[in-house]
């Protein structure tokens, strides 16, 4: 029986997972990387621990055209599975209190690793510093094309990300890719991104770091989310795991609610305050926020629980590390095949599928490489 032949075009995490299961199933793989090496995205993840997955992952943490296929596909290659996967290719991968999994080692680039040593082992062909420039079907096969050449296969998978973090390469021209079959693609945004806001708010308070509840306020003071966890304040915004977290929900005209110190509660904090006299809040939030609130008068007490921060944008796709929009999950099929050219599949950002903060996205690019490699085996 002749080996299915596949082109996989993007060596992120979705990329090189599919190119793993296909090459264990016996079909013949060659990998297209725009980059010198593949990988450099997933060997940033989780502040470069390597945050692979969440255990609590479920359609209920994604954003999508069609969350119900989200979970679906959730389903078919869930948290537990890509955890045996990963251990299949070596290292211990453990969960943390939160859920999210890392390495035993907590570094990255060692998933990284691992993955460049399975995809070398199974003879998959990795061609790096290939841009592909165009995708075409004739004769019943793909031949996809860059600056320096061709080649043909049976199936191709484009898993070439969206246009966050694009110093990984990842600028969305990959898009017209999937545009040349008909495909249409939905507003991109970036989020899991630091968020700005009016600078003279937070003037003077860069660097320092609290551990925050961040309310996200729609219009009307309507609840978008609340999220627990680091708030780090920079020049002109904020940033850390709760803001990160928060971008998933904040839109331009919103505004983030602060409790400061959410373990403890405003009657606490008023007697603690009316102890300390002249200096209210100190030893109560890092000195020189609470000499900026202090400067600021009025109710401090409610100022601490209530630190309100209108949001004025983002640090855009350059800082972002997730894309929201993409190619619609009702233009693909259960396995994620185009519905406008048989044969061609879709995995990862490239998607409009993204997920929280904290591996949920790693999760879709596992989950989504899974599969598309199913289909195609099968197709």
């Amino acid at each position: 029986m002749r080996k299915i032949s596949v082109i996989v075009i993007g060596g992120g995490a979705s990329g090189l997972a599919a190119s793993v299961m296909l090459a264990r199933s016996g079909a013949s793989v060659t990998l297209l990387e725009r980059g010198e090496r593949v990988g450099r995205k997933l060997s940033a993840t989780g502040n470069g621990q390597g945050n692979v997955t969440n255990l609590a992952a479920s359609k209920e943490h994604y954003f999508s055209d069609d969350p119900e296929k989200v979970g679906r596909i959730l389903g078919r290659f869930s948290a537990e599975d890509t955890v045996e996967f990963l251990q299949s290719m070596g290292g211990i991968f453990l969960p943390d209190s939160r859920g999210r999994v890392y390495p035993a080692g907590r570094t990255a680039s060692a998933v990284t690793d691992l993955f460049r040593r399975e995809v070398m082992r199974l003879g998959v062909s990795v061609l790096t510093g290939v841009r592909a420039e165009k995708v075409t079907y004739a004769e019943n096969s793909f031949r996809v094309t860059w600056k320096e050449g061709y080649m043909s296969a049976d199936k191709v998978l484009l898993s070439a990300g969206g246009r966050a973090a694009e110093h990984f390469g990842t600028d969305g021209t990959a898009y017209t890719l999937a545009e040349s079959f008909g495909h249409t693609v939905t507003p991109l945004t970036p989020v899991l991104v630091r968020l700005k806001t009016d600078p003279a708010l937070v003037r003077g308070l860069r660097g320092i770091r609290v551990d925050a509840l961040v309310r996200v306020l729609g219009e009307g003071g309507t609840l978008r989310a609340s999220c627990r966890g680091d708030l780090l304040f920079t020049d002109g915004g904020v940033s850390g795991d709760a803001v990160f977290r928060a971008s998933s929900y904040a839109r331009k005209g919103d505004t983030l609610s602060v409790d400061l110190l959410p373990d403890v509660d405003e009657g606490r904090l008023r007697a603690a305050m009316e102890r300390g006299g002249g200096d209210p809040l100190l030893g109560i939030v890092p000195n020189g926020l609470a000499k900026f609130l202090t400067r600021m008068g009025g109710d401090l007490a409610a100022r601490v629980k209530d630190f309100r921060l209108p949001v004025t944008g983002t640090w855009g796709f350059s800082e972002a590390q997730v894309t929201r929009g993409g190619i619609p999950l009702g233009e693909t099929d259960e396995d994620l095949q185009s519905l406008c050219r048989t044969g061609l599949f879709f995995a990862g950002e490239i998607l409009n599928a993204d997920g929280e903060c904290g591996g949920y996205n790693l999760q879709w690019a596992f989950s989504s490489a899974h599969a598309a490699a199913e289909g195609i085996l099968k197709c």
